[in-house]
């Protein structure tokens, strides 16, 4: 037998997910990186900026979807450690797509 969700039931999941998302009181979101043959970043950032044809963008947790082809620009992330307060990474371009508190940066495309 296959089980329905309730309305209260999707809100606790949700409650759930959202608290998850957070470090420290701030909020965090999934950044990763990668091309067909190299992982570049895949960790928990604050944000990611970059740019595309219009220019510069910034994206925080709880961004709403968006889908972006990239420029070549430096990537700049704030990472959740704090052990380095800045990671930069230089690309010749490629797409981003951002959903959920999940941002997949695809580079060599």
């Amino acid at each position: 037998m296959i089980e329905e969700k309730t309305a209260s039931s999707q809100a606790i999941e949700a409650a759930k997910e959202q608290k998850q998302s957070t470090t420290s009181g701030q909020a965090v979101m999934r950044v990763k990186i990668y091309s067909p043959f190299k992982v570049y970043y895949d960790e928990d950032s604050h944000s990611i900026s970059g740019e595309d044809a219009t220019g510069p963008f910034d994206i925080l947790p709880h961004h709403h979807n968006f889908m972006a082809l990239l420029a070549p620009c430096v990537l700049l992330l704030k990472p959740v450690e704090g052990k380095d307060p800045d990671k930069k990474i230089r690309i010749s371009g490629g797409l981003m797509h951002v959903k959920a508190d999940k941002v997949t940066v695809f580079l060599d495309i």
